[in-house]
């Protein structure tokens, strides 16, 4: 995976202690809350309070037109269609308003669009087949905000629309009955950052005249998921509803949900906002993208465990071939950048052919993590380059999109993700553009955030279960992480079949173990004796009816690492790669320091992500070409990720490598 830059929150300690007094809760609790901007009694009474606090529904703009209209189409017995869409927000959303409708005695059908054959949102095809089925009203969930030509060609089939979505709005909203969004810019809505399946439900309590709280205990569970799934951030009110779903699927879950976890296996009682992450949302989301989205919406609204059950086993399957055609995709296209060189472009673009749609954007998140980089994952079809592309905070996509807008064929999104279709006689100017752009702007470096320093003498059982009492952690609210600073590595032993890791670690005479997972010891760049920074995460084991803490490691680095240094010169040898550096003196390694490399290697063979960072007091980049130039020489070669010398004793000429010849040649001139 790539290095990030930490970055280490100080709180005010004193504060802190003030308002776990005041609030009567954990110190630890109350210095992670405040560390975190919650520094108000209020706020942190909000924050830990099992009460659900939701907005009032009638503050979203429309929201009383909508039901109001709604409720006539009920009463005049008015066919009515909910318009969804394929992922997890959608399909809950399609679900909700379906339920509550047909609990209304309404005249409701749902629709679901194809997610390859007919894309995302409203579309002429699927009005038509409506209103052959004498639809007169379309609630759109979830979607509707950008599809004014559909809206109006409803219209001339005397459809009308009632739109229901959380995205953002064009400059001229649609010819509906009634929009509502949160997003709207005259809408007064107090927070803003909600799933379209809480507007649809916010929609459902108007229709019924109730408080948000009295119709919680009917939706929790499936609203809570599509929270999740949606990434919103779990604060203010959708918090609320996250606490109140996690309880209700301990209990008394719906019967949809009741078979996703049977099928995958998750003990309901141990449920949280994590395992609906992970366990709940890729299999609804799965089936949309493996096959019809449809069959999670039957999934959702039926109420017979075993009907539920015959349509969970295939939908768990469909996730099953979903990892394995992402797996294989990801292969594909790890492969093909490296072939290339894309991993050095301040914008990753890559495209393949026959990958399937559904899961590039997954892929598109794995190759971003990897490399730390923007990316941008296409497939070719028909003379069209579909796709789905993934960013991190620093780098906005969607305008790195938009400055190559005269290429593009259609595109969408915000910050951190976004779609894209372009001709694929295009791509490679595509990708050319995008860099170009991306050299104007500052750097993107992606960050690990970590709350505070820990010091390892005072982590005890007592820390974990405080930190619980700040679930859930997810977008917004994440998994408090810890920087324990300045430790001596003592012992690395595998364990997991040599799939993960156990540490032995000590600082100032207090010895502790943590766990890395998903890295073997070939994998492993440290050795023992480094003295090394962990970023940790703290949670709990129960054995034997005993609990245990359990010290997780999400990252590392050598104690004594110069970030800012290392991202300023990775920069600028990935420039050089690339072909877009504009200083090549200060990334140019003298033979002096070409030989100390190579006589580190020569002294024995050094992982090469080791060397990379630690080898000798060069910078990253000119580490990486004294690499490439000995590499170039046969001086050195890889074997298995290890490199080794080649001893010989002729005196070599640098000017053989010609990535040192290229380099040489530019400083020469100046450049």
């Amino acid at each position: 995976m790539s290095v990030k830059k930490w970055v280490v929150g100080a709180p005010d300690r004193e504060r802190a202690k003030f308002l776990a007094a005041e609030c009567d809760i954990d110190p630890f609790a109350a210095l992670i809350a405040v560390g975190r901007g919650v520094d108000e009694e209020g706020e942190l009474e909000l924050l830990l309070s099992d009460e659900p606090i939701l907005c009032d529904p009638l503050e979203l703009a429309d929201i009383r037109i909508a039901a109001d209209y709604i409720n006539n189409a009920i009463a005049d017995g008015t066919k009515i269609a909910v318009f969804g869409d394929y992922d997890c927000d959608g399909v809950v959303a399609t679900s909700l308003l379906y339920d509550y409708l047909m609990g209304r005695g309404a005249e409701v059908i749902a629709y679901i669009p194809d997610r390859i054959q007919e894309g995302y949102g409203m579309n002429k095809t699927a009005v038509d087949k409506l209103a052959a089925q004498g639809v007169g009203l379309i609630i759109t969930v979830d979607n509707g905000i950008s599809c004014a030509d559909e809206i109006a060609y409803a219209d001339t089939l005397g459809i009308k629309t009632v739109v229901t979505d959380h995205h953002l709005p064009p400059e001229a909203l649609p010819e509906a009955v009634a929009i509502v969004d949160p997003h709207r810019k005259d809408c007064p809505s107090t927070f803003k950052e909600i799933c379209g399946a809480e507007v649809a439900f916010k929609l459902a309590c108007v229709l019924d005249d109730k408080e948000p709280e009295q119709m919680l205990s009917r939706y929790a569970d499936i609203l809570a998921v599509a929270t999740i799934g949606d990434v919103m951030p779990l604060v203010n009110e959708n918090r609320s509803i996250v606490k109140a779903g996690v309880k209700k699927i301990k209990t008394a879950s719906n019967t949809g949900i009741a078979a996703i976890l049977n099928m995958a296996g998750i003990d309901r009682t141990a449920i949280d906002a994590g395992k609906i992450s992970f366990g709940i949302v890729p299999r609804i989301n799965a089936a949309g993208r493996m096959g019809s989205a449809y069959r999670a919406f039957q999934l959702l609204t039926t109420s017979n465990a075993m009907d539920a059950l015959k349509i969970a086993g295939p939908i768990d399957d469909d996730n099953v071939r979903r990892q394995q055609i992402e797996k294989d995709i990801l292969k594909d296209a790890i492969k093909m950048i490296e072939d290339n060189g894309y991993q050095y472009n301040r914008v990753i673009v890559v495209c393949g052919e026959d990958w399937h749609f559904g899961v590039l954007g997954i892929v598109a998140s794995r190759i971003c993590e990897r490399y730390g980089k923007p990316t941008i994952v296409l497939s070719k079809e028909n003379g069209v380059a579909h796709g789905s592309g993934r960013s991190f905070s620093g780098f906005h996509l969607y305008d790195a999109i938009n400055s190559c807008s005269d290429i593009l064929l259609k595109y969408g999104g915000h910050e951190l993700a976004a779609g894209v279709s372009v001709s694929d006689d295009n791509v490679a100017v595509f990708r050319q553009r995008i860099n170009e752009y991306a050299t104007t702007q500052p750097a993107a470096v992606p960050s690990l955030n970590i709350d505070f320093r820990l010091n390892p003498a005072g982590m005890s059982v007592d820390m974990a279960f405080a930190i619980k009492s700040l679930e859930p952690f997810g977008q917004g609210n994440p998994t408090p992480i810890f920087g324990i600073f300045g430790v001596t590595l003592e012992k690395i032993t595998a364990i997991g079949g040599g799939r993960h890791l156990k540490l032995l670690c000590r600082k100032n005479g207090s010895a502790f173990q943590a766990l890395l997972f998903g890295v073997t010891p070939d994998q492993f760049c440290f050795i023992a004796g480094d003295t090394i920074d962990l970023a940790v995460t703290l949670d709990t084991n129960l054995y034997q009816g005993q609990y245990t803490l359990s010290v997780q490691i999400k990252a590392i680095k050598m104690s004594d690492a110069d970030q800012n240094a290392y991202f300023e010169s990775k920069q600028q040898f990935d420039d050089f790669i690339s072909g877009s550096a504009t200083d090549y003196a200060s990334i140019f390694p003298s033979r002096v320091e070409v030989g100390a490399v190579y006589k580190q290697i020569t002294a024995a063979p050094v992982k090469f992500e080791r060397l990379k960072y630690t080898s000798t007091e060069l910078s990253y980049a000119k580490t990486q070409i004294a690499i490439k130039t000995l590499c170039e020489l046969g001086l050195i070669s890889f074997n298995n990720g290890i490199l080794v010398s080649h001893n010989t004793q002729k005196k070599t000429d640098l000017m053989n490598s010609d990535t040192y010849k290229k380099l040489y040649e530019r400083v020469s001139i100046g450049e």
